[in-house]
């Protein structure tokens, strides 16, 4: 029985520009706020910055709707097993933006026995946005890097790439 990944290498080129397309202008958020960050994505899809034009739809109802988890903020030892189970329960193609100095490296507190080092320890990320706090327009910029990612991509490769995860862990 032929899956996605292998009959889609046989669609013409026009026809994955249409469905890369699609996908890169229609992503729905699940946010995983866990520290201040999550009020500099909240000030994002307010009407100043307004990323709604961008084609991203915030707060999806749950991982299982939602294509995009932005983890922002300072992810402990003790919460990444939720980020890595709520990531597992999105469906393919999905994708993480890492939001701030903390969910990238631990921030300030990198050195502290309880926090994670970075969320790409527990999932793999996508693209990653610095600063602390990190800018509203920092956002916009690291989701319109990951269109253009979305843009390029093949969605075979993307499919067997997630299922060889899933067979590693």
């Amino acid at each position: 029985m032929p899956t996605v990944g292998p009959v889609s290498r046989l669609a013409p080129k026009p026809m994955r520009f249409v469905l890369n397309w699609g996908r890169r202008y229609s992503l729905w958020v699940f946010n995983f706020g866990l520290a201040c960050c999550a009020i500099e994505f909240i000030a994002t899809s307010m009407s100043r910055h307004d990323f709604i034009r961008f084609g991203v739809i915030p707060f999806a109802n749950g991982p299982r709707q939602a294509d995009l988890m932005i983890v922002s903020g300072t992810v402990t030892d003790k919460m990444a097993p939720a980020v890595k189970r709520l990531y597992e329960q999105m469906p393919d193609p999905k994708y993480v933006i890492s939001f701030g100095a903390c969910s990238n490296t631990g921030g300030p507190y990198w050195d502290s026995y309880c926090v994670t080092n970075g969320v790409d320890q527990i999932v793999p990320v996508d693209v990653y946005v610095p600063g602390c706090p990190p800018r509203p327009e920092a956002l916009l910029y690291g989701i319109t890097k990951l269109q253009e990612k979305i843009a390029g991509e093949k969605l075979g490769d993307r499919y067997l790439w997630s299922r060889s995860q899933g067979e590693e862990s």
